[in-house]
């Protein structure tokens, strides 16, 4: 009997995982269309590229907090 219930445990688990990458396969990386989606995806990927510069170990750890590329850019 308990094999039984650690089977239907483990197949509801898996149904479960299957169900979950069939809606995230489904989904995608759907591409803006709109000018202000645009706009604001653009926005988002240069503030990133600025925080990987900031806030990189090297960054961090050797230097002043004033002397990232983010404050020489301004």
């Amino acid at each position: 009997m308990s094999m039984v219930t650690v089977g239907v445990m483990f197949g509801a688990l898996a149904a479960l995982a299957l169900l979950l990458i069939a809606v995230l396969l489904r989904r995608g990386n759907s591409v803006t269309e709109n000018p202000e989606g645009l706009r604001i995806e653009q926005a988002r990927r240069v503030q990133a590229q600025h925080d990987r510069v900031s806030y990189s170990a090297t960054t961090v750890h050797s230097s002043s907090p004033t002397m990232s590329d983010v404050y020489r850019r301004r």
